[in-house]
């Protein structure tokens, strides 16, 4: 799997840094940061909770080919 995010609609809630703090950071000025772009399997719960629940719906799931 991949994590695709929308910066044109993300606005820094951090909501999916407290599912998945080892995949998301939130910089001091708001900015998301991907720290694992491609996330093993093992995260795959925390990431999709992290889309799920994101205000602005900027976190898209691409699966690898």
């Amino acid at each position: 799997m991949r994590i695709v995010v929308n910066y044109d609609l993300c606005e820094g809630n951090a909501r999916c840094v407290q599912v998945a703090p080892t995949v998301f950071r939130v910089d001091d000025e708001d900015k998301l940061h991907l720290l694992l772009a491609s996330p093993d399997e093992g995260l795959r719960e925390a990431v999709e909770t992290a889309a799920a629940i994101c205000p602005r719906q900027a976190l898209t799931i691409v699966e690898d080919q």
